[in-house]
């Protein structure tokens, strides 16, 4: 991560009158120009985060902190920070130059600074010349940029992003990812984005922030998330893996399935209880009698760009397998996985 801290959380915490507890304390730090994502399954706490620093509600307990001054009771507008939500809420009676415009209207700029700051953004998001159109007839991702902009114009430090492609169909969302990332880096702006989309978490963020039940589970970069999950709940909800109970017998060498693998998994003690991580992709298919662990393919799915099997091992575990290559159903395999390919987690992190 680069960059000075901008918004640090301590402790905050969120529950309603009714007892429920929406946030358990949390500690993160954000820095500037990041690009953060905080993911997780509906519930889990990522928008009432994302709320709390922009001032739409206030903690239970804990501080938000921005450049080391305490924001947690100022007021929306008066944070340097603006926020784009899940639906647009463009101004229907307004064109594209009056929409971008208003924040900068309100603050009474000079009409030739509105003008130029306004062209200059809309030139950002490559449309440039739509100033006089009615934001009806644009499309649902020109829309998104137009109520990205708006947000910008303003020039925040901190742009804040609840689910904004998630009403757009999958080649648009994709597209939109890119694009968000490209606006990031262009202005140089700290980007907080929530998303339940662990692709999208994946794509755009330097950092990655996930959250389950009111907690932070683990913050990383992208690969550090993927490659190296720190509890079962990491390794299910970042992309599909294999999970399973295993044994760590001694540093480099780990028991599960039947079987005795090596491994690169040092520090965890010897003969204690563990689970270990297998993603589909690492999994390396050959006949039946070179196989380290053997199986039955009981289906296969064409994805596109590979094939998923599912692949009933020996000892009754069902495999998620993904190759390039099909392999019929009903065949007999062997399943090979390297050392690199097997990620270790203590039982205790669970």
């Amino acid at each position: 991560m680069q960059g000075e801290e901008i918004i640090r959380l301590e402790g905050l915490t969120k529950w309603y009158e009714d007892g429920h507890m929406v946030l358990d304390h949390i500690n993160l730090t954000v820095r500037k120009n990041e690009f953060l994502t905080l993911l997780g399954p509906s519930g889990c706490g990522k928008t009432t985060t994302l709320r709390l620093i922009a001032g739409f509600e206030q903690p239970s307990e804990g501080r938000i902190l921005f450049d080391g001054q305490d924001i947690s009771r100022t007021p929306p507008h008066q944070r340097r920070i603006n926020t784009v939500f899940q639906k647009h809420a463009l101004f229907p009676h307004m064109n594209v130059f009056e929409n971008v415009a208003f924040g900068l209207t309100v603050k009474k700029l000079p009409a030739d600074e509105i003008g130029e700051r306004v062209r200059k953004m809309l030139a950002l998001v490559n449309l440039g010349g739509y100033e006089k159109r009615s934001v009806d007839s644009l499309s649902g991702g020109q829309q998104q940029r137009i109520a990205i902009v708006r947000a910008l114009v303003n020039e925040p430090e901190v742009l804040l992003l609840d689910e904004p492609l998630s009403a757009l169909d999958l080649k648009l969302r994709r597209d939109m990812q890119v694009e968000l990332k490209r606006i990031q880096q262009q202005v140089g702006s700290t980007f907080i984005y929530v998303t339940h989309d662990q692709e999208e978490a994946l794509t755009m963020s330097n950092t990655v922030v996930v959250m389950n039940e009111g907690r932070i589970q683990q913050v990383g970069r992208p690969e550090d998330i993927y490659n190296e999950p720190r509890n079962p709940f990491v390794a299910d909800f970042i992309g599909e893996s294999n999970i399973l109970p295993g044994r760590m017998l001694r540093d480099g060498l780990v028991r599960f399935a039947g079987y005795d693998f090596p491994c690169v998994d040092k520090g965890i003690g010897e003969d204690v209880p563990v689970d270990v991580v297998v993603r589909p992709e690492d999994v390396a298919i050959t006949g039946a009698a070179q196989g380290m662990i053997r199986g039955t393919v009981e289906s296969v799915t064409f994805m596109g760009v590979h094939y998923e099997m599912r692949i009933t091992g020996e000892d009754g575990f069902l495999w998620l397998v993904q190759s390039t290559a099909m392999t019929p159903a009903g065949t007999q395999v062997g399943m090979n996985i390297g050392p690199n390919e097997i990620h270790v987690m203590t039982r205790e992190e669970v």
